[in-house]
């Protein structure tokens, strides 16, 4: 048996013909093309690219419910920066698990925060791009999901 090793890679990195499959299912979920032809006609892709790549690559979202994902967050070491992750992660309606935060070096302290999301229409990319928007937020990865 093979073995299926999975990556998260940002967007930016992605092929354009990956991307194009990832519009076609969105339009054929979303009954905005009744057919592959029609959709990958909309956005530009053969069917056999469709067809290719359609059962190996999917949105980072997408999937059961009660996912847990653990993050490792660099912040600058000021009051109120945790407050801010924490109330996006409120808003995104995922349940904290576990929160470890390191004793700050140089003005930089790193929190690994362990969320569960129980909704699985939670767009867990968006709720990734608002902590990164954070001013003190200087990067976040993921390090583990399942």
């Amino acid at each position: 048996m093979k073995e299926t090793n999975y990556y998260v890679i940002k967007k930016k990195a992605v092929p354009e013909v990956l991307l194009k499959v990832l519009e076609v299912q969105k339009l054929l979920d979303s009954k905005k093309a009744v057919s592959v032809l029609e959709a990958t006609e909309k956005v530009g892709i053969s069917r056999s690219s469709y067809y290719k790549y359609k059962d190996d690559i999917f949105p980072f979202y997408a999937g059961k419910k009660g996912r847990s994902i653990t993050f490792v967050i660099e912040v600058n070491d000021q009051p109120g920066v945790m407050a801010s992750i924490l109330n996006i992660f409120a808003l995104y309606k995922v349940n904290i698990l576990t929160i470890h935060q390191s004793i700050p070096i140089n003005g930089k302290g790193l929190l690994t925060v362990s969320v569960d999301i129980e909704d699985s229409q939670t767009d867990v990319s968006a709720m990734i791009q608002d902590v990164e928007k954070i001013e003190d937020v200087s990067y976040v990865k993921v390090i583990a999901m399942e």
